[in-house]
């Protein structure tokens, strides 16, 4: 696994060989692990903690193309099982389209009690406005913060780390194939160190006596899910 996934640590593997019913210790697959950032304060944690249920996170990135073009890509994210819930790409980001990508991820009455998201102005009248219309309430991280929005800071790290550090982005559309692919392994197979392992969508654990394990490339094989097959 290590070998066909230069990407991933010693917990991605852990998580992995899990799901395949291979009871091991992480500390086995390996003893050199980096360091982490410390924890936030307790204060915004336990807030973060309390409403994980009720708040969505949301931020722009930005991705340079072969042409020079700098396209921007909005993602939506849960915290609750860390689900992707939507993300679009565009050249020319205003208050109106990202109202509208908010319209978009949250039809009828599938709206959440709070959104999270920094100050930039982008977020200008025409957001704040559809936002509360829809009765959702807007919580702002104080300025030059990224760690107040760990959740989609931690997403959009790992889509540039697993994906976009590794290929070459040719156009718009490009992008938005690529990202659908990642955005898709992310939710049904990657496991994730703060859901116990488990990828947002749950993976079953395929016990030994199931077969033999192969794998199954993703992402253009930049990743791979293991699975048991019957011989």
């Amino acid at each position: 696994m290590a070998a066909a996934n230069p990407l991933w640590g010693a917990p991605r593997i852990h998580g992995e060989l899990l799901k395949l019913g291979t009871d091991v210790a992480e500390r086995t697959v390996s003893r050199l692990i980096s360091n982490r950032r410390p924890p936030p304060s307790q204060t915004w944690r336990t807030f973060l903690a309390n409403h994980v249920r009720d708040l969505v996170s949301i931020d722009f990135f930005t991705v340079p193309t072969a042409n020079l073009r700098v396209l921007f890509v909005l993602v939506v994210l849960a915290h609750h099982r860390r689900r992707v819930l939507h993300f679009n790409v565009t050249e020319h980001p205003t208050a109106e389209w990202t109202a509208q990508q908010i319209v978009d991820t949250f039809p009828d009455d599938t709206a959440p009690s709070y959104l999270l998201r920094d100050r930039d102005a982008i977020y200008g009248h025409s957001f704040r406005h559809r936002v509360k219309g829809m009765q959702i309430r807007e919580v702002l991280t104080a300025a030059r913060s990224p760690w107040q929005n760990p959740f989609v800071e931690r997403l959009i790290g790992s889509v540039r780390r697993e994906c976009l550090d590794h290929v070459l982005v040719l156009s718009e559309r490009h992008l938005r194939r690529i990202l659908t692919r990642y955005f898709a392994y992310y939710t049904h197979t990657r496991t994730h160190l703060s859901l116990d392992k488990d990828a947002p969508d749950g993976r079953p654990v395929e016990r030994p006596e199931v077969g033999k394990v192969v794998p199954i490339r993703e992402v253009g094989g930049l990743h791979h899910r293991y699975a048991r097959r019957a011989a």
